[in-house]
């Protein structure tokens, strides 16, 4: 199960005063899940305005009802062996995105088993939160506990030109619970439960 506050705590965060998102990648997919293009650029040299458009699509996710949009999924252990989604989203992580080969594999992985009617966008946010330590008193203290690294997914239908809206899918990787990371477990969402995007836990080896 999620809890609530974990996903607020990151949320929070989603602001353009507060946020620490290092990177964004994108690929544009039309229905057919052929790539018509791709970006991958440092986060901090969108301009403000679409920075408040790509944060406001990137919190969506967390922010989403939790364990019912948004569920936590664990990785079957044959799940993560070489050559799993699993090993790629660790080294997506641990790149911080910024490799191109890797990211073009992920878009295949996606484009090869989604189900869509439309143009789609598959946007990848990274993000490297200092989370701060807190007292016995549970106020918060500025020292830095640790650092909880992590990406958000949002798959997003196209509009207009090249305007992705809000997701209609995604994820956030790997989960966060007790203030850290738990590197064998996923939250993944989906904006409309009666009509899941099972895909995409198939996609995910969950």
């Amino acid at each position: 199960m999620i809890n609530r506050e974990d996903m607020l705590e990151l949320t929070r965060r989603m602001t353009l005063s507060r946020n620490s998102m290092t990177r964004i990648a994108g690929s544009y997919m039309d229905a057919d899940g052929v790539i018509d293009g791709t970006f991958n650029t440092n986060f901090l040299k969108l301009t403000p305005v679409e920075k408040g458009k790509k944060l406001a699509i990137a919190k969506e996710i967390p922010f989403s009802n939790t364990n019912e949009n948004l569920k936590r999924y664990r990785f079957p252990e044959d799940s993560m062996k070489p050559g799993s989604m699993w090993q790629l989203l660790m080294a997506l992580k641990t790149c911080g995105l910024k490799d191109d080969v890797l990211m073009e594999t992920f878009y295949d992985l996606i484009a090869e088993s989604y189900q869509a009617d439309h143009d789609y966008a598959v946007l990848v946010f990274h993000d490297r939160y200092d989370i701060p330590a807190k007292a016995s008193d549970h106020e918060r203290l500025w020292e830095s506990e640790e650092v909880f690294e992590y990406m958000v997914c949002a798959i997003c239908p196209l509009k207009g030109d090249y305007e992705p809206e809000k997701p209609e899918c995604g994820f956030l990787f790997p989960a966060y619970s007790d203030r850290c990371a738990k590197l064998n477990e996923i939250d993944v969402f989906q904006a409309d439960i009666s009509s899941p995007h099972i895909e995409l836990l198939n996609i995910l080896g969950l």
